[in-house]
Formats: structure tokens, sequence, C-alpha cells
């Protein structure tokens, strides 16, 4: 291959997306090279509009226009009594396909324990969260994070956050199996969890 440092650059960096390797960031770099008007610069240009418009929701946690505000947090059409906790957005995205769920998500980013990008508490948004249960009035958080060991412990945690609260706290059903991803899952698995989440 020819040792050209911009095409290894972006090799590189491809290759740290999920799902993809080496082998598949060549060959997308390759498409993009020669495809550059139909691909290349509309991609650029999407990527520095997401890069400068989009950004995380200090209070609830999703992904948020810069110009609109978020969604989640300052529906007014929509006023709702209970809040679902998950790890990250691709998790929520699965759970608003499934179309079992009305509410408010809370994203936390990831996990507490997680072993190399471990999120800190103040990161998972734990105070915010205990505001908006105050604020909107809400009945009841719906835990839904991965049965993995990071996933149980956090929910812990966020259990432990909101014993003061007096709000009523209820996980997924074990639909879930063990080490199981939210993201992952269908959407048969998904309506047993939540219809059958349980009181903790």
């Amino acid at each position: 291959m020819q040792n050209i440092s911009e095409i290894e650059e972006l090799i590189r960096l491809i290759s740290k997306l999920p799902g993809l390797g080496p082998k598949s960031a060549k060959r997308i770099v390759l498409k993009l090279i020669n495809n550059r008007e139909e691909l290349t610069k509309p991609m650029a240009k999407a990527l520095a509009e997401i890069y400068n418009g989009v950004s995380r929701c200090k209070n609830c946690g999703t992904l948020k226009s810069n110009s609109l505000g978020c969604n989640n947090c300052e529906s007014s059409n929509n006023k709702f009594n209970k809040i679902c906790i998950v790890e990250n957005i691709s998790d929520q995205w699965t759970i608003e396909n499934s179309n079992i769920y009305q509410g408010y998500y809370h994203i936390l980013g990831g996990t507490i324990s997680s072993s190399n990008n471990g999120s800190s508490k103040q990161d998972l948004l734990i105070d915010s969260l205990i505001n908006r249960i105050k604020k909107e009035k809400i009945d009841e958080v719906i835990l839904a994070t991965s049965a993995t060991i990071e996933g149980q412990t956090t929910a812990f945690y966020i259990q432990n956050s909101l014993k003061d609260t007096n709000v009523k706290i209820s996980k997924l059903a074990q639909g879930l199996p063990i080490g199981g991803e939210i993201e992952n899952l269908d959407d048969g698995t998904l309506i047993s969890a939540f219809k059958n989440r349980k009181k903790i």
C-alpha cells in the first residue's frame, strides 16, 4: 500500500468504529476516495454539522440539537410520569423503535465500573436525575441497564441514590440474558422485559 499519511490516518480512525477493523476501514476509505463528490464531500459536511450542532444534553444525557434544544426534556406536548434509565443512546433508540414504552429517558453515557472508560458518578447525571424526578413529578423510574456486572452495579448505585425520593423503582424482567445488552435485544424480548418489569 502507498505510504500516504492522510489515508493511513483515516483508515486508523475508521477502524476504531464498532464492527470495523483495518480491512473494512481500507475498503471504506477507497470507496470514499473514488466517490468524492457523491460521498466524501457531503459526508464531511454532515460530520462538521454534527460536530458543531449536536451535543449531549446536560440534564438527561440524550443527544440534542444545539439550535432546537432537547426533545426529551422540553417536550411540552407530552408530560410523562416515568423515566427509563439506559446506558447509552443506542439503548434508547432500540427501546423507542419497539414502541413498548412511552415516557422520558435518562441516558447514563456508560456505567460506573466499565473496565477502560469507566464513567464517573458525575458523568451519569445522577443529581440531574433526582432533580428531574422532583420537577416532573415522576412516579416510576425504570432501570433498563444491561445484565452485565457493570450494568447491574450501576443499577444498584442508582437505586441507592434514589432511596430518599419515594419514587417507585422497577427494573426490566429477566427476559434479558445474563451479560446481555439492550441494543442487541429483539422487540419480543424487550416487550416482555418491559411488561414484566419488577418493583425493587
